[in-house]
């Protein structure tokens, strides 16, 4: 059992006021990877470093398999950790590397060599175990630091953006390589990242922070489908969620999204109700938000128009990413290359109207 939990945790730095992490409550399940995503300075890294023990709280408890690890150094925790930079010692071999943690447990020499023979062949790395760092590749010199904090077989590893200094394709790869070792150790995880591809393709629970504050707690697909605010909802999605200003109307069962130039029904679309303020107050009631791959230059019977000229467009490959100016305001679509409109032209895009995620205006929450 290595649940991992943190209850009550509060991190304030001498001589600020505000603090970093001002009261966070998080349950990672024993097996699960937790990614934890959001903006620079959003509190993530804090977090981790906590848990790794690298920082104090400044109040709360965090515990490893129902062990209270509060007060213990990082080497009692059993942890072991992966960062962005590497960390390799230069004047050791990889497999010298890989073993270093364990020649510091006193591990018997056959125990260690099993354990980091295991990794390396798990991790390609077999050809390699007797250059230094220096004779290896990014991607390479990356699942050396895997692979060491593998071999330790801990209660929990943490990850600290490992992938951020790798070109895209690296990336990528090491992106699956971490899924699959993931897979096959399922070891608890907390995983630190501010790219969205990274924390949808690799989560089993994805934890968005904002200001040190959980927005929302979910799988990937929750978060995509279902987002808890406005935050959330913009945060994710490549290009990031199109947001139209709107009052909402009701007459008799029936509710709209009126805004300028649009009408969109939304039936019994949201049960929740957006929070009323006075008329004199020049605040939209609701946002109403449709994600760029929902918008067709096709519609269908149902689906509702907005019209807008193309200010610009981004080629990638097969797609295009048409960018709107609309009387709505700014509008981003996703569509076909082969039939993208160009800039300068005045076209219609379609939504449905099923499609939309509604949030109140003021609290920004979702309806």
């Amino acid at each position: 059992m290595s649940e991992l939990e943190l209850v009550g945790i509060r991190k304030l730095y001498e001589g600020v006021s505000r603090p970093v992490i001002p009261d966070l409550a998080l349950t990672i399940p024993s097996g699960q990877m937790a990614v934890l995503v959001g903006p620079s300075g959003c509190g993530k890294s804090t977090t981790l470093r906590m848990v790794a023990g690298l920082e104090e709280p400044t109040a709360g408890t965090i515990k490893i398999g129902k062990r209270d690890v509060t007060n213990l150094p990082p080497a009692e925790r059993d942890i072991a950790m992966v960062v962005q930079s590497y960390a390799l010692y230069p004047h050791m071999t990889v497999f010298e590397n890989m073993a270093f943690g364990l020649r510091i447990k006193h591990l018997p020499e056959a125990e260690i060599r099993k354990r980091v023979t295991a990794a390396a062949d798990n991790l390609g790395l077999t050809q390699y175990l007797e250059r230094q760092p220096k004779a290896l590749s990014g991607g390479q010199r990356q699942r050396v630091a895997i692979g060491r904090a593998l071999v330790r077989a801990p209660k929990v590893f943490l990850f600290d953006e490992p992938l951020s200094n790798l070109d895209a394709k690296l990336r990528s790869d090491m992106r699956r390589e971490i899924a699959r070792i993931h897979q096959q150790s399922k070891t608890t995880s907390m995983y630190v990242t501010h790219d969205q591809i990274e924390a949808m393709t690799l989560a089993d629970m994805i934890v968005v922070l904002k200001d040190g504050v959980i927005q929302q707690i979910g799988t990937p697909v929750d978060i995509y489908e279902r987002p808890a605010n406005r935050f959330v909802a913009g945060f994710f999605g490549t290009p990031s969620m199109n947001f139209l200003s709107a009052d909402l109307t009701a007459t008799g069962e029936r509710q709209s999204a009126r805004g300028a130039g649009f009408e969109i029904p939304l039936g019994h679309k949201f049960s929740g109700a957006p929070t009323l303020r006075p008329a004199k107050e020049s605040v939209d009631r609701i946002v109403v938000g449709i994600r760029p791959e929902r918008l067709s230059l096709v519609g269908n019977a149902d689906d509702v128009a907005l019209s807008g000229s193309v200010a610009m467009r981004e080629v990638l490959g097969a797609e295009v990413v048409l960018h709107l100016e609309s009387a709505a305001g700014p509008l981003t679509v996703r569509t076909d290359a082969g039939s993208a409109p160009r800039p300068g032209d005045t076209v219609q895009v379609w939504l449905d109207p099923k499609m939309v995620h509604v949030f109140d205006g003021a609290t920004e929450l979702r309806l």
